[in-house]
Parts: structure tokens; C-alpha cells; sequence
């Protein structure tokens, strides 16, 4: 079942779908493409919402106004949650996880690594017993050093993969050395309108080898419990 982990198609939730119009769009350019399973991930930056249960309810009101016209009906609802500093102590912060399936995505801030970071994501993954998926793992060579980069690295998270990456070799090798490593990978659109970052699994489909999209698609399978347990990502040694 060709799943998108990762987009923003749920409408006037963020900086995506501006209304049910153009999300049903989105959903059609999906559904034509082969997508059969969304998990609808809209933006949760803490800093901005007023609490977590008004996050919630408008997460529900926006997915109740396409529900019953979406042309592919299994939609599943979760958060990409920024992290940010003190985002693990915020009461109920698991209901952001995708539903059913004991994964949380995450997105790192797009600046290079400190090690409050890794802290934010232990803790995350300790206290709600979650395993975490990073977002779009392939964004942050731009913006972190390579010895950070190898830091994040070292997590036992599910990495996430936009569809885009296979359009840039440098993206391409980093999925090559993940999948020769045998880590955990999933894919998604990251979409957010029906243009400039519209659906894109064609571009997915023409060159990603099968049996790593297959895996990709049955990780929700797994359902309520962690998929793994999770490492700590290794900050650097005090004195370094």
C-alpha cells in the first residue's frame, strides 16, 4: 500500500494546503500518482500555538472538512513537530505521534547541530516510549558541519526520505549508505500545494528500488508498540 509519511495536505493548518479545495487537489495529483495511505503531517511549532488541545482540535476540523470527499480515504493523522528547546516536557505530547503506529516525526531546526537537540529527541523517545522518525534526513547536509551530521546519525530513528532527494546525487548516496546500513527509511511527498511543492511520487517510483519501497510502506503495519528501542544520539564528550 503506497503510503506518504510526511505531507501537509490538511487545509489552513500551515504553511500547506490553504483550503479544502486545493488539499482535495492535492489528494486527486496523489491518488492519480498511486498513493493509497496519507499521514497527513501538519507543522507543529510549540512556540506558536496557543496549547497542544487547540492544535488538536483544528488538526480535526480540518480533516473532517475533506474527509468525505478525499479520493483516497485512509488518511492518517500525525504532526511534523519542531524541536524545540523543552518541546519533551509539554503534557500529551504523544497524541502528536502518528496514530496506531508508536512513531513520532520530527524535524530538526535548520541550523547546525547543539547538543540540546539530542536531549529534546532521548527524551521523546524515553519518556513516551516513541520511536522517533526524523523528517526530510537528507535536508539537514546543507546546514549541518559532517562530524554533527554523523551525531544524528548515530540514532536508532527512522530516517525520512522526501521523494525529491532522488533528484540530487549527494541525497542519493546518503540513501544508498542507509539502506547499505540497513536503517530504517520511509518516504514522503513533503507537499504543500499543487505547484511549486506539489505530490512528486512519480519521481519516487521511476527509480527507487521496490523492495525499499515496500519496506517503506508496511512500517505501519506495526501497530501501538515501538518499532525498535531507541539510541541516543551521541553528543560530543565534554572537553572536546
Amino acid at each position: 500500500m503506497l503510503t506518504d509519511y510526511h505531507c501537509h495536505i490538511l487545509p489552513g493548518m500551515d504553511d500547506g494546503a490553504p483550503d479544502a479545495d486545493t488539499a482535495l487537489d492535492m489528494i486527486d495529483i496523489m491518488k492519480e500518482q498511486g498513493v493509497e495511505r496519507i499521514v497527513a503531517t501538519p507543522h507543529f511549532y510549540a512556540h506558536e500555538e496557543r496549547s497542544l488541545t487547540e492544535y488538536l482540535l483544528r488538526r480535526e476540523d480540518a480533516f473532517e472538512s475533506i474527509a468525505d470527499f478525499s479520493a483516497i480515504p485512509n488518511i492518517i493523522l500525525g504532526a511534523e513537530v519542531a524541536i524545540e528547546h523543552g518541546i519533551s516536557k509539554i503534557h500529551g505530547i504523544e497524541q502528536l505521534a502518528i496514530e496506531d503506529s508508536g512513531m513520532i516525526l520530527l524535524e530538526l531546526p535548520f541550523r547546525d547541530y547543539e547538543d540540546w537537540m539530542s536531549e529534546e529527541i532521548n527524551a521523546i523517545a524515553s519518556e513516551y516510549g516513541l520511536t522517533i522518525v526524523l523528517a526530510h534526513i537528507h535536508r539537514y547536509l546543507t546546514y549541518y558541519s559532517p562530524e554533527n551530521f554523523e551525531k544524528i546519525l548515530k540514532t536508532d530513528a527512522v530516517f525520512q526520505f522526501n521523494n525529491d532527494a532522488f533528484l540530487l546525487q549527494r541525497e542519493r548516496d546518503l540513501l544508498k549508505r542507509l539502506v547499505k546500513e540497513k536503517r530504517t527509511i520511509v518516504f514522503g511527498s513533503d507537499a504543500h500545494n499543487t505547484d511549486t511543492r506539489c505530490p512528486n511520487w512519480d519521481v519516487c517510483l521511476e527509480v527507487c528500488d521496490p523492495e525499499i519501497l515496500e519496506a517503506s510502506n508496511d512500517l505501519l503495519k506495526v501497530n501501538a508498540e515501538p518499532l525498535q528501542e531507541a539510541a541516543p544520539i551521541v553528543a560530543e564528550e565534554q572537553g572536546e
